[in-house]
């Protein structure tokens, strides 16, 4: 188990590579010949919106290459694993400068939204381009010359395309301010979760650290008397992983109703704007007539005592037990999956998994 102190030295590590990528992202802008103020710019956009968050994306590519090694790792390789991890971090920063316009957000990471700057405005746009055009930058620079470079630019364009339709599927099921439950449906949700979040934040931090440790597509594993069996890892990842995600989005949906702000740092929202949540969509499958008239009336209003109203439905129709029978189930299932993984040297490792869901199970953050 890792001590806070363990844990903030890896993150004071990690970030040191942020700031030389930094500073040679700023660098080339600025051969470009590019005026001084625009230089400043892009410095304080990097500053502002890359290295403030939780930084598990970016962290896990590198968690996930040490365990895949099963070593510590040189210099080179934890530079070229961070630098991995910084892209998706990079990548998460467009997703959330474009994605706090479109919601009319006020603040992120307990700040005002970059948008929200008064002289930054609608700029926040193109820097959200630049945002996602320094990854390619730093992709090209640090893996030109490997023989994964294709696959590598593939699993990022692949993903952020993902991203962007579960993001368009969003906003057309759950605009803020025109409440339809009628889109609503568990496999709606499950569709906008997977795309949305799924394949970034979980597949996409392990397909590079597999790329980057030159796993292969395939490989033979033994299959008992005498036989053998291929393993797709890449493809064998993403079916733990994408389910994971979904695990987790869930969790997240269900905690922001039932955690307390103490408890989950935050206070829930979704309720009052109209998220497309598990929670609602449970409640949708479980309500009688006369409990989805209350639904209708009350969800996704900003009105403290219809939130109130909402929340004590999903009291009324057990969401809690519902909610912990599906946690269960889903972890059972993975851990199965898990269980089945053939480990050969060079390949997939049961603990890279082991990890997240350990990360994940029963939190309550």
């Amino acid at each position: 188990m890792s001590t806070p102190e363990v844990k903030a030295a890896r993150r004071a590590k990690f970030n040191g590579v942020f700031e030389k990528i930094r500073d040679e992202l700023i660098e080339h802008f600025a051969a470009q010949g590019m005026p001084k103020e625009a230089i400043e710019w892009y410095r304080n956009s990097l500053e502002y919106n890359v290295p403030g968050g939780k930084l598990n994306r970016g962290m896990s590519v590198v968690d996930t290459v040490e365990i895949l090694k099963g070593r510590e790792l040189t210099d080179d390789e934890y530079f070229k694993s961070a630098v991995l991890g910084w892209c998706i971090e990079l990548l998460q920063a467009y997703f959330l400068v474009a994605d706090d316009m479109m919601d009319g957000s006020i603040t992120r990471r307990g700040q005002p939204c970059w948008y929200k700057i008064p002289e930054v405005n609608l700029i926040a746009i193109n820097d959200s381009f630049m945002l996602e055009g320094a990854i390619y930058h730093l992709l090209k620079t640090h893996f030109r010359s490997e023989k994964y470079y294709a696959d590598l630019l593939d699993v990022f364009h692949d993903t952020t395309y993902q991203t962007q339709m579960g993001q368009l599927v969003d906003l057309i099921t759950a605009p803020e301010d025109h409440v339809d439950l009628s889109k609503f449906s568990l496999e709606r949700h499950r569709l906008i979760v997977v795309y949305k979040t799924a394949f970034y934040s979980f597949y996409l931090p392990v397909a590079c650290a597999l790329l980057v440790c030159h796993i292969p597509e395939s490989y033979t594993v033994p299959a008992g008397a005498g036989k053998t069996t291929t393993v797709r890892p890449y493809e064998l990842s993403s079916s733990i992983l994408i389910p994971l995600g979904e695990y987790f989005q869930i969790q997240d949906d269900f905690l922001d109703y039932s955690g307390t702000p103490e408890q989950i740092g935050k206070i829930g929202t979704d309720i009052v704007d109209n998220k497309c949540s598990w929670v609602v969509n449970t409640a949708i499958r479980l309500a009688t007539p006369a409990q989805r008239k209350v639904l209708d009336e009350n969800y996704g209003r900003k009105d403290a005592q219809k939130e109130q109203v909402i929340k004590a439905l999903y009291e009324e129709l057990g969401i809690r037990k519902v909610y912990a029978d599906y946690e269960e189930k889903v972890v059972g299932s993975l851990n199965v999956k898990i269980d089945q993984i053939v480990e050969v040297e060079g390949g997939l490792k049961k603990a890279v998994f082991q990890s997240f869901l350990g990360k994940i199970y029963k939190r309550s953050k």
